[in-house]
């Protein structure tokens, strides 16, 4: 693995493409290289030393990237540049083709949703997409600049219409969505109506921790109370999740029978019948 480094605080100023096919085709490899490595945009820009920014508008197919900066980025996912160019293009992350339901999974940060939905999606054939990552794609900014620049009521009206495009193209697999998307009454009345909904239940330590071994200690900094703040949101937000057609306890399950209960779940709905 390559060493850690700090990504650049600069913008690296490469000349942005105008929808070239290649770019596009080029973020999505990047993109579902990156979800298959289970990493965030976060840990890939640590990993490749290329900031997080520039890493939004590579996998958006928006960024005319430099060979160097593509070796780097290629580096840390495991790979190298000329393979990322030279493969056919692969399914794209949503496709109105792919069998199944469309599945979401709900919870807070730290309740293995990216982690079990993309092992669950690989072992299915189905794609997999958080929703998260289609607002940073649409907005060209980190989640931190856009509620920083623009507040949550932008992403949530961001967060909203990527959902109705998913469901207006009939797209099938399963999303990962945002831990507070069940606050936005109208949204996740969509999501319940369109969506077969599954709630990743976790103790709250075992929230904190998967998030620390993610390697960002930002939710406990100079916050004492920061474990009951987090025991005050799960309560509040319980019933919410609860509407949840499925629950998977991933504290009582772990990893690999999370991953089987959500397997079963989605083949289940695939044919029309509770697992």
């Amino acid at each position: 693995m390559a060493a850690r480094k700090k990504p650049e605080t600069r913008e690296e100023g490469a000349e942005k493409g105008e929808g070239s096919p290649l770019l596009q085709a080029l973020g999505e490899r990047v993109r579902e290289r990156r979800r298959a490595a289970g990493l965030t945009l976060r840990d890939l820009g640590i990993t490749s030393g290329v900031s997080e920014r520039f890493l939004v508008l590579v996998e958006g197919g928006k960024a005319n990237v430099s060979v160097v900066r593509l070796d780097a980025i290629a580096r840390a996912l495991g790979t190298s540049a000329s393979a990322l160019l030279a493969d056919a293009p692969s399914e794209p992350t949503t496709t109105r083709s792919a069998k199944g339901p469309l599945v979401a999974l709900l919870g807070l940060r730290g309740a293995g949703k990216t982690t079990l939905g993309s092992r669950a999606a690989v072992r299915l054939g189905l794609p997999f997409v958080e929703l998260d990552s289609l607002v940073v794609a649409r907005a060209g900014m980190s989640l931190t600049e856009i509620f920083e620049m623009h507040g949550t009521a932008y992403f949530r009206r961001l967060e909203r219409e990527e959902l109705e495009r998913l469901v207006a193209r009939g797209d099938r697999g399963i999303v990962a969505t945002s831990g507070s998307l069940v606050t936005a009454h109208e949204t996740f009345e969509l999501l319940c109506r369109e969506a077969v909904t599954v709630w990743l239940r976790a103790r709250p330590e075992d929230h904190f921790q998967r998030v620390i071994d993610q390697g960002d200690a930002r939710p406990m900094a100079s916050r004492p109370a920061a474990m009951e703040e987090l025991r005050a949101i799960l309560r509040a937000r319980r019933a919410l999740y609860e509407r949840a057609a499925h629950v998977i306890d991933t504290s009582a399950l772990g990893l690999e029978r999370s991953t089987d209960r959500l397997v079963k779940i989605v083949n289940a709905a695939s044919r029309g019948r509770l697992p």
